[in-house]
């Protein structure tokens, strides 16, 4: 007997429904609402902190579609950049660690001329390592490159951590000229036991 009277009334509600929407046109969006309230709910995050967020990746795909201009070839030594000979342009090494970034200007010969880091620079502890610190270091250091009247750099990069990008995105800001990135970063193929686990 309840089960009837269940069902009756569930048939009852729905022919009240079908005349409420037949006559007041009501429209249901959820899926339109959830996506609405998503996008309120990514609107109101905080901005991510860009210290602590680390590189983002390079398509590298892009780099293959250039391939005739990106890779050298015999002739690279000798081919002129800004009227200067690609073996003679100066080098810009940035050493890069997890705990912070070096960058020094030499000439062709490998004399250093210019020599900044993040600690000299002005952040302390572990801002060193971020890669807004290594930006920073770049642009000033690029900018007194400049004044030195370097245009055209070549820069070697060696190490791993956050501001292996952004260091080299500070010296184009800074006004160099970048010919050829080379990654230096030391590969030991018989390495020593590595650490046990950090404990936290």
């Amino acid at each position: 007997m309840f089960i009837k009277s269940s069902i009756l009334a569930g048939i009852n509600c729905i022919k009240q429904c079908t005349i409420l929407s037949k006559s007041a046109l009501i429209h249901t969006s959820v899926i339109l609402r959830k996506a609405e309230d998503r996008k309120e709910m990514l609107a109101s995050l905080p901005a991510k902190d860009e210290g602590t967020a680390g590189e983002k990746s390079v398509d590298i795909d892009t780099l293959f579609n250039r391939r005739a201009k990106s890779f050298p070839d015999a002739t690279t030594a000798t081919k002129l950049f800004n009227g200067i000979p690609f073996n003679e342009l100066p080098i810009c090494n940035i050493r890069v660690s997890p705990n912070n970034t070096i960058i020094s200007v030499t000439d062709y010969k490998g004399v250093p001329r210019l020599i900044r880091s993040c600690g000299i620079e002005g952040f302390k502890n572990t801002r060193k390592g971020t890669n807004i610190a290594a930006q920073a270091t770049a642009v000033t250091i690029g900018a007194k490159a400049v004044e030195l009247g370097w245009k055209t750099i070549r820069v070697k990069v060696r190490g791993l951590g956050p501001g292996r990008m952004s260091a080299i995105k500070g010296l184009q800001m800074g006004g160099l000229n970048i010919v050829s990135v080379t990654d230096n970063t030391p590969v030991s193929w018989n390495p020593p036991r590595p650490r046990k686990q950090r404990s936290l």
